[in-house]
Order: C-alpha cells, then sequence, then structure tokens
C-alpha cells in the first residue's frame, strides 16, 4: 500500500512556519498534518451526513479546544 497523499501545499507550509518562528519544517510534518486534516474532514463529513446536507460546510469543522467554524 502506498502512502497517503500529502493534502497540504508543502512550500506554503515551510514558509508559514519560518515566517512565524523562524524555524525549519522537518519533511514529515506534512503527512503528519494530511493525516490530522483527514481527520478533521472524516468528522465533518460525518456531521453533514447527521444534518442531512450533502455540503461540508466550516460549522461541521471543530478544533481541539474548542474552536470551530463560524456557527460553532
Amino acid at each position: 500500500m502506498s502512502d497517503p497523499e500529502v493534502l497540504v501545499v508543502v512550500s506554503k507550509l515551510k514558509n508559514y512556519i519560518k515566517s512565524q518562528s523562524g524555524m525549519n519544517t522537518s519533511g514529515n510534518v506534512a503527512p503528519a498534518l494530511s493525516a490530522l486534516i483527514r481527520q478533521l474532514c472524516d468528522q465533518a463529513i460525518e456531521n453533514a451526513r447527521r444534518d442531512g446536507r450533502k455540503t461540508v460546510m466550516d460549522r461541521d469543522f471543530s478544533l481541539p479546544g474548542g474552536g470551530g467554524g463560524e456557527g460553532a
């Protein structure tokens, strides 16, 4: 089985981390972040289904610590 596809633009991720902290980014960060994004998306998909919608909306996402979309 091949590795799952990376869901983030690695150059933008590295630029963001560098600009915010001056730190470099390990090559293992993008796959780890992609796995977290998949988990968040899977939960958002389930939330939309539960509401009887076929469209995933910002309110379907909830972040650890209680953050989320505007409707959250």
